[in-house]
């Protein structure tokens, strides 16, 4: 019966050999012999073998106290074997008749026949068992100080090897730390009673009985030690179970969490777009160059302070985004859907739609100062010409209107007439001048100049005024005509002089306002140009001298034939207005105003020398940072599609390569200070050079994404490789033979090169099975397989994962091969946090026979690994 006992309590055969088994020989012989004869070792066995027996039975509600008088009907005897095997045994005999006994026993004997167990001797089987739970032991207390398990017998006397079974298991039932080797008695109870408190293993020995024996009972201890091996067999596989568990939905829950957080970023990302482009959008004009100097301003605050963080928000969503997507492709989870317009696709074409309004807000604001710069010039242009034509006008219609030839001399008739045409000749000049103030109006309104009620206004008077001018000269010339025939003297010295200096005078007017006039350029050779001009008004001033000195001579022999003839004195020219007085008086003015000009000219000049300095400077950095940037990007685009190294390797190329990308920013930075100067001199081209300040914006943020995209694509390749068990090789195998296929040279392959490199990796396509591979590879069917999708295609070839019958087998441990799983059994077996996740996802089960409460953890394990709300 003792080595049925043990046939049933140990499974694992094995041998292990130990350099102790010589030494204790001849002194086990000895103890062997004498224990035979012993009434005490008989009477230890029979404890032990009742407790060991009793363990069974408790769990078919009976037990026994006498093994001869107990077992005698047979009954408890195949009650004992069916606890132990799981199985029915035939049906007992319930007579009281001795032969009714011996055939239970006959049937109890022959079920343990039956299943190989022999009932003589001690044979190789049970030696095998012996070892292996001998094994099973040593592995077990190899860490503890004073543990030595040989054998099982005088190895267990101090009680510290069922200790530290206990503690190895159970370290929260015993302190090992606080055992004495020098009390055997107090280490054994303690290990007894525990194991009958915590761990349902009967007290199949007393202390006194092992510590009171020279050598314990070897069979007594191999079944006591038995019973703690197959308490702690199953709190192990369920510690297994647990863990797989645990992993499964730790990797969920951090997936949720990444998912939670691209979620929230997104929100926040989109939901400032949202905010900042109509503000972007908004066209509404201010009325001053002030206004729209403090819009341009908060516009370069836009760029310099508020945009910059959110473009890198922008690029760590993609990068969060691309992470989450291979974590969940490395754990065979579903790939992440985004909330509905919060895809990465939805968040660039927002952010594109940010960047157009950004860029038309900028034109807008440039083309809006010009235009305002514009309208100051005009405006002040005709504020000048209709000024110098009001006073021109000043005073001529009380002149036209009066009736002075009713009462005039036939000369004075005559000088009135000739007055009348150098008037005439007068009111024709203006005209110029007029046409001029009404075409400035007239681009006032177009330009939508904010007082242009005012200008319009004015410009309604001027001409209404000239209308008038002229109507009340025609009819004055007809009332002279009509009075002309009967005047016939009249002084040709003033005509001629009249007719001189009345041009004379408005050419000298109009060389005054020109040497005024306001000039705007952007070049120096619009200078050179207006300097060209100016230059060549100077070589016409001899010959107006030579003008004014013949009209100042008419006058001089006015003069003369007055004194000649006894004409009085102060005598006025009744045909003009104009003295020599103003005209040498306007002739110093002209004179005085010609340096002027060249003063305003040279300034211009060296204002034009000054923005053609800090267009070289923008231009001898932009020429050098362009490239520089372009050269960076060759240099990652070569060092993601490289071969032969490491992705080690790369990823350390990648960083150094970052950090000289971040090392370069001052230059961008004092190319932005060089900009801003450049606009606020209001310098709006340069032919130094075909970059742009928008270029290099551009092309930085362009780089700093590209690095960053990256170095995440070689850490997802790390992720991958590591996270499947890929080697090295492999993955540059993979890369070997995407690079060869990319003819290109672009990143991608085409549908017949993914085919060739397919066929080159030994893999044997039909059209089916192609058609498969590329609905895993290109499943939006653009006919282009990226490098990212060959190397997950690769690895989910190449490498094991997790399963859900992984995860379904995984819980079955824990509920005992029940097809459900009960609250508490989850809070017992897994950590507080998975066991509640647990719990709150799980369904409740369905089927019949469940108690209440029970979890379905089937149809949770497949939910993980399928599409589900999880």
């Amino acid at each position: 019966m003792t080595q049925m006992m043990m046939m049933t309590q140990v499974e694992t055969t094995v041998h292990y050999d130990n350099g102790y088994e010589d030494e204790y020989m001849m002194q086990e012989d000895e103890w062997d012999r004498d224990m035979l004869l012993d009434p005490a070792w008989e009477q230890q066995q029979r404890k032990t073998f009742t407790a060991w027996c009793n363990s069974h039975l408790r769990k078919a509600g009976t037990q026994i106290e006498n093994i001869e008088e107990d077992f005698r009907n047979g009954l408890k005897l195949m009650l004992l074997l069916e606890v132990i095997s799981g199985e029915r045994l035939p049906k007992p005999d319930r007579g009281k008749m001795r032969f009714h006994k011996i055939a239970n026993v006959n049937k109890a004997l022959d079920f343990i026949t039956s299943k190989g167990v022999k009932l003589v001797s001690i044979g190789a089987e049970e030696t095998s068992a012996k070892e292996g739970l001998l094994l099973w032991c040593q592995r077990k207390t190899a860490p503890y100080r004073n543990v030595n398990v040989q054998n099982f017998h005088v190895s267990w006397k101090d009680g510290l090897a069922f200790c530290a079974l206990i503690h190895r298991h159970r370290p929260d039932l015993l302190d090992y730390s606080k055992l004495n080797k020098d009390d055997p008695l107090g280490n054994l109870n303690l290990a007894f009673d525990i194991a009958e408190k915590h761990l349902d293993i009967p007290k199949m020995l007393d202390a006194e009985d092992i510590i009171n024996t020279p050598k314990p009972d070897e069979r007594a201890i191999m079944t006591y030690v038995s019973c703690f091996y197959h308490a702690f067999a199953g709190a192990e596989q369920a510690e297994t179970a647990a863990n797989r568990i645990c992993k499964v939905l730790g990797v969920n829950q951090e997936n949720e969490k990444l998912m939670e957080e691209y979620e929230r970023l997104a929100s926040e990302l989109l939901e400032w777009i949202r905010r900042t482009t109509p503000w972007l959008e908004n066209r509404t004009p201010e009325k001053t160059m002030a206004e729209m100097q403090r819009k341009l301003e908060d516009f370069r605050d836009y760029r310099r302070q508020h945009k910059p963080p959110k473009v890198q928000e922008k690029c760590q969503l993609e990068i969060n985004f691309n992470t989450l997507q291979t974590k969940l492709r490395i754990s065979n989870r579903p790939a992440f859907m985004p909330s509905e317009g919060k895809m990465v696709s939805d968040i660039a074409s927002a952010w594109q739609g940010l960047e157009q309004a950004e860029k038309g807000y900028e034109e807008w604001l440039l083309t809006e100062i010009r235009r305002l710069e514009r309208l100051d010039h005009l405006a002040e242009k005709f504020r000048q010409k209709a000024t110098n034509h009001e006073n021109w006008a000043s005073g001529k219609e009380a002149f036209l209107s009066q009736k002075d030839y009713e009462t005039a001399t036939l000369i004075e008739i005559r000088a009135l007439l000739r007055k009348h045409e150098a008037f005439e000749s007068d009111l024709a000049a203006h005209q110029d001048r007029v046409e001029q103030i009404a075409a400035i109006a007239q681009e006032l309104n177009e330009l939508d100049y904010h007082d242009v009620a005012a200008v319009n206004q004015r410009c309604q008077s001027i001409c209404d005024m000239w209308d008038k001018l002229g109507t009340l000269t025609q009819k004055r010339r007809e009332s002279l005509e009509r009075t002309e025939k009967l005047l016939e003297t009249i002084d040709q010295l003033f005509l001629e002089f009249s007719k001189r200096s009345a041009p004379f005078n408005n050419w000298m007017e109009g060389a005054m306002e020109d040497l005024q006039d306001m000039f705007i350029v952007h070049t120096i050779e619009e200078v050179q140009s207006l300097i060209a001009a100016h230059d060549q008004f100077k070589a016409t001033l001899p010959e107006a001298d030579a003008e004014r000195q013949a009209i100042l001579g008419i006058q001089n022999e006015v003069q003369k034939i007055s004194q000649s003839y006894g004409i009085k004195a102060n005598i006025i020219n009744p045909y003009s207005t104009i003295t020599t007085e103003e005209l040498l008086n306007k002739w110093e003015k002209v004179k005085k105003l010609v340096p002027q000009r060249d003063g305003a000219l040279q300034e211009e000049m060296a204002r034009q020398h000054a923005h053609e300095r800090l267009r070289r400077q923008f231009a001898a950095q932009a020429n050098l940072i362009g490239p520089w940037i372009q050269t960076r990007m060759e240099e990652i685009g070569r060092c993601s599609l490289e071969i032969g190294g490491a992705l080690e390797d790369q990823m350390t190329q990648l960083k150094q390569c970052e950090h000289v990308i971040v090392a370069y920013k001052p230059n961008i930075d004092k190319l932005e200070g060089d900009h801003q100067l450049i606009q606020e001199s209001l310098v709006f081209d340069n032919k130094h050079t075909n970059y742009t300040m928008e270029h290099i914006r551009v092309g930085w943020e362009l780089l700093l994404t590209t690095i960053a995209r990256t170095i995440n694509e070689i850490e997802t390749q790390i992720l991958t490789r590591d996270a499947k068990g890929i080697s090295q090789q492999q993955m540059n195998e993979f890369r070997s033979s995407f690079t060869h296929f990319d003819r290109k040279k672009n990143g991608a392959m085409d549908t017949d090169d993914f085919r060739a490199c397919l066929i080159s990796m030994g893999y044997d396509l039909g059209e089916a099975e192609f058609a498969r591979i590329m609905m895993l590879v290109d499943p939006n069917n653009t006919g282009i397989v990226s490098f990212q999708s060959f190397i997950d295609f690769m690895t989910r070839e190449t490498a094991d994962t997790d399963t859900a019958e992984q995860v379904v087998a995984s819980f079955r441990i824990l509920a005992a091969d029940k097809p459900y799983i009960l609250v508490d059994e989850l809070r017992r077996e897994l950590p507080p946090e998975q066991a509640e996740y647990c719990i709150m996802r799980m369904p409740l089960y369905t089927g019949h026979g469940a108690p209440p409460g029970a979890l379905d953890y089937t149809a949770f394990s497949t939910a993980l690994y399928g599409e589900s709300d999880l």
